[in-house]
């Protein structure tokens, strides 16, 4: 598909923009006949601004949104804004608050008020509030507020008859447990989730997140696990150019599994705290404590890594307190938990 020009739309599936019948489903199955995946996708995106159905420009935002098309999501909320149809703004609301928070341009808090405040009969509607009200909690790492909403959620999928949007729901679905049955400390549930995620996830965005929470989520187990997952997180972010990705990857990711496990041949991090774990692994505490000056310790992470450094059985104590306290994290909580145990005997 390497010759096909994406600016302009195949004259057979332009003419199915102006079909108000077709699902955005069948448009899909339509396109799937004739392109790849890749095509599919670039097609969609167009299609999304060019059709005439008031249904397809709603649901469109659920795709531009899961596929991380974020410019072509603003344009197409701007359209659903202009709609005659009273559905169709208030689709345009709960996206623009839902892109608002993907791209922080307002306070967490104010975010989640909104979310609150917002009022509709469409439980489509209703769910994506509460996934708003989700990723907010995630953000914030207060995941004892996760359960009830979690239930909820599933309550709530009984009542949507829409596929399209409830097999992206599910997806999403997945993804939340996948992290909240991790911090609760019951990885192999967690483990779970995430690869029915992984197997129906087809953005690379999702796909990428998704290897890199699993192989973080075998630091308790094995090393060979997680890096593989790290790896293939990596080769997908740079497949698909995503600097950020490959940036937090290589730079954090993969340095803190290695420095955990003490597999550090050509280890290297840019990023300080990273550098202090490194050092850590490798005994040098008194480098790894002057790295540790250099920035401010604002996270149970560096909180443990302060305490290995200097061997602090009492900052160690508040790093596991702060993880529980402060995050409910009873996965992450083991790193100085189990720390204390070995400097303890």
């Amino acid at each position: 598909m390497s010759g096909f020009r994406f600016n302009l739309m195949p004259d057979s599936i332009a003419a199915l923009s102006t079909d108000d019948e077709l699902k955005i489903e069948q448009i899909l199955l339509i396109l799937r006949q004739d392109y790849d995946e890749h095509a599919v996708h670039q097609l969609m995106r167009k299609f999304c601004h060019e059709t005439t159905s008031e249904e397809i420009r709603k649901k469109g935002m659920e795709f531009l949104y899961m596929y991380g098309y974020y410019d072509d999501l603003q344009r197409l909320i701007t359209k659903n804004r202009s709609s005659e149809s009273p559905s169709n703004r208030k689709w345009a609301e709960v996206y623009q608050l839902t892109l608002d928070r993907k791209q922080r341009r307002y306070p967490a808090n104010d975010v989640l008020r909104k979310a609150s405040k917002f009022r509709t009969d469409e439980t489509e509607l209703k769910c994506l509030i509460e996934f708003i009200k989700l990723a907010v909690y995630f953000s914030r790492h207060e995941y004892g507020m996760l359960g009830n909403i979690l239930e909820k959620q599933q309550q709530l999928f009984e009542k949507v008859t829409d596929c399209f949007m409830l097999a992206f729901f599910h997806n999403r679905l997945d993804q939340n447990l996948f992290v909240y049955y991790l911090v609760r400390n019951e990885a192999i549930i967690a483990r779970k989730y995430a690869f029915r995620a992984l197997k129906e996830a087809t953005s690379p965005i999702t796909k990428i997140s998704l290897h890199i929470r699993l192989g973080l989520s075998y630091m308790h187990d094995t090393y060979l696990q997680g890096i593989y997952h790290l790896t293939e997180a990596l080769k997908l972010a740079k497949k698909e150019n995503l600097q950020t990705e490959v940036e937090n990857i290589e730079q954090r990711n993969i340095p803190f599994l290695s420095a955990h496990f003490n597999q550090l041949e050509g280890i290297t991090s840019t990023d300080i705290s990273e550098q202090a774990h490194i050092e850590i692994a490798k005994g040098n505490y008194a480098k790894a404590e002057a790295l540790l000056s250099e920035i401010e310790i604002n996270s149970p992470f560096k909180l443990y890594y302060l305490g290995m450094a200097k061997q602090d059985e009492r900052i160690l104590l508040q790093s596991y307190n702060d993880f529980i306290e402060k995050r409910s994290d009873y996965f992450f909580s083991r790193l100085p938990l189990n720390a204390l145990r070995k400097m303890t005997g």
